[in-house]
């Protein structure tokens, strides 16, 4: 809002330079030589403040911009932040799903040797070699 209100008084300022520059040319009660001499003066004047206005813009825009940057930097490393904290997460579901599956797998495999033994063992065939696959 503050350069809103600096822009708007900037261009009344020259609105005035202008109107200002014009008036005295018109009323003047100085000869041509002194006149001309205040109207280079003045534009001498009005060309350093707006080289020192540009100056300052220029400064404030670049604040804004090195504060954009670590904003953005910031963001960044609480994204990576996060990214890094998800992919750890999903490793240790992973992992723990893994040692799940194994456990059940053996358990599994466990009782369908259980279950082989017991039916050698009713059908009296427990020496004998059996023709089903060991595997599954």
């Amino acid at each position: 809002m503050s350069d809103e209100k600096q822009s708007g008084g900037f261009s009344w300022f020259l609105a005035g330079l202008g109107l200002g520059a014009l008036l005295g040319v018109l009323y003047a009660p100085k000869a041509g030589r002194e006149t001309r001499e205040e109207l280079a003066s003045s534009a001498r004047e009005g060309t350093e403040y707006l080289k020192q206005r540009s100056r300052e813009a220029a400064d404030q825009v670049n604040t804004y911009v090195d504060r954009s940057k670590a904003q953005v930097s910031e963001y960044v490393d609480r994204g990576k932040e996060y990214v890094d904290r998800g992919k750890s997460q999903l490793n240790d579901l992973v992992s723990h799903g893994r040692h799940f599956v194994n456990e059940k797998g053996e358990r599994v495999q466990a009782a369908v040797e259980a279950g082989r033994q017991a039916y050698r063992s009713t059908t009296g065939t427990e020496g004998v070699a059996s023709e089903e696959p060991t595997h599954l």
